[in-house]
């Protein structure tokens, strides 16, 4: 008998322990981020990281880091807010600022290597330059990782058309998207409708009827320039000449040439830090040039380009970003307040709202895939898990329909945003929080 008791005892005790762990897997269930919204874990929430890949340093600070600042909001009030239960979000940014100091594409190409490397990045914002995207774009589809650009406007990066443009040996889209499938967006529409917003209010509104024209040699400013071109001649402009010239630390030689043949504005695709900036300088000590209307794209409609041309007097100077106006957005002066609190409104820039939007639509599609049984990587190492998962998201961002800051956002077959409106500004009151000041915006599709 006391054999048999003893022998029981044993067997309870086993017994009991192999239920405590079984208690014990069950309330570890879930690591690793399972379906649901029920992602935490007992040591925490599951991270998901997100990836911005900006220009931030040097001459493109005043373009990248606003945009940085917009992402890294985004974040914090998802994560202050509980956007998503069980998980928590975290920036993971990237300078694509090379040793010239201003963007580069081999730098981009790395940081989106490093990016995809870890497998917790779930997608990715960015770049701001379309010759940067040129780079990134292939790595990115074969990954595949979501890439959203709030800035990128070149036509070629989507599109075989305009056939001028984009069509024949021009057409990159094989290169660009190696898999056929679509992974890559943007929020900024296209050149095609810039560049014609652009020429329409020059040429119907300002009533200017000759212009010449300058490109910084880049993909995004010959893109840009090529298009304001085409809009231009078909309204009746005149083109007196058309001058590619790579970022210099002059242009009084092509400058003065301008000012001999007395053109109505000039006009310049490219950005403050590869000629817009210096361009525009420079023409304030050109005899011939002081009161010259000075026209831009978004590359240039920059704080600093106002800070550092506002002082000058002289000619009127347009630029436009490729989108709805923020500003005229009823959620744009909560998402001031918010941003100037958190970074300072001198810290604003054409592309803060962009930003912010952008890692917003990403959050929507994380939640989306997540609340799908999408199950994100339990670690930076987790390779397998986080193919799918960057799938998921993928899939996600195709079917998004997004009301923001700047406007309404959702993406055609190609990854381009529906949203083909482009507002138009002046330099304005540098009291302001980026020294431009609206003036309209264009339905370029009209």
């Amino acid at each position: 008998m006391q054999k048999r008791t003893r022998t029981s005892r044993i067997f309870a005790s086993l017994s009991g322990l192999f239920l405590s762990m079984v208690l014990l897997a069950a309330c570890g269930a879930g690591t690793g981020g399972g379906g649901g919204t029920g992602g935490g874990t007992s040591t925490g929430p599951v991270t998901i990281e997100i990836g911005s890949e900006l220009p931030t340093t040097g001459g493109d600070t005043s373009t990248g880091k606003p945009a940085q600042n917009g992402v890294a909001l985004a974040i914090q009030q998802a994560n202050a807010s509980n956007f998503l239960p069980g998980y928590k979000f975290v920036l993971v940014p990237k300078d694509d600022v090379g040793v010239n100091g201003t963007h580069d594409p081999t730098v981009g190409q790395k940081n989106i290597n490093d990016l995809v490397g870890d497998a917790q990045v779930a997608g990715i914002v960015g770049p701001i330059n379309s010759s940067v995207a040129l780079a990134e774009m292939p790595t990115a589809n074969r990954a595949p990782i979501t890439l959203l650009s709030p800035a990128n406007t070149n036509d070629c990066l989507t599109n075989n058309v305009p056939a001028a443009e984009c069509g024949g040996s021009n057409n990159q889209i094989p290169v660009l998207r190696p898999t056929g499938n679509v992974t890559y967006f943007r929020t900024a529409t296209l050149d095609q409708y810039q560049g014609k917003a652009l020429a329409d209010f020059a040429y119907q509104t300002k009533h200017y009827h000759s212009v010449y024209v300058i490109d910084d040699t880049e993909t995004y400013g010959v893109g840009l320039a090529g298009n304001f071109i085409n809009t231009w001649k078909s309204l009746g402009g005149t083109v007196i000449d058309h001058a590619s010239i790579k970022s210099t630390g002059s242009y009084e030689n092509i400058l003065t040439t301008i000012a001999a043949k007395h053109p109505d504005a000039i006009f310049f695709g490219g950005n403050d830090s590869t000629g817009g900036i210096t361009i525009r300088q420079q023409m304030a000590h050109v005899p011939g040039l002081e009161n010259t209307p000075f026209i831009v794209g978004d590359g240039a409609k920059t704080v600093q380009l106002a800070k550092d041309i506002k002082p000058l007097n002289g000619g009127p100077v347009f630029g436009s970003i490729p989108g709805s106006d923020p500003e005229q957005s009823a959620s744009y002066s909560k998402f001031f307040s918010d941003y100037a609190a958190a970074f300072g409104s001198g810290q604003y820039g054409a592309y803060s709202a962009g930003g912010y939007d952008d890692a917003s639509i990403l959050l929507q599609a994380i939640k989306a895939a997540v609340n799908n049984k999408a199950v994100a990587p339990k670690n930076s190492n987790d390779a397998a898990t986080a193919k799918t998962f960057r799938q998921a998201v993928i899939d996600a961002m195709k079917t998004i329909s997004y009301t923001g800051v700047t406007g309404h956002q959702a993406f055609d077959q190609n990854g381009d945003t529906t949203d083909q409106i482009v507002s138009i500004y002046t330099l304005g009151d540098l009291t302001k929080a980026d020294g431009w000041s609206f003036i309209t915006q264009i339905n370029a599709t009209k």
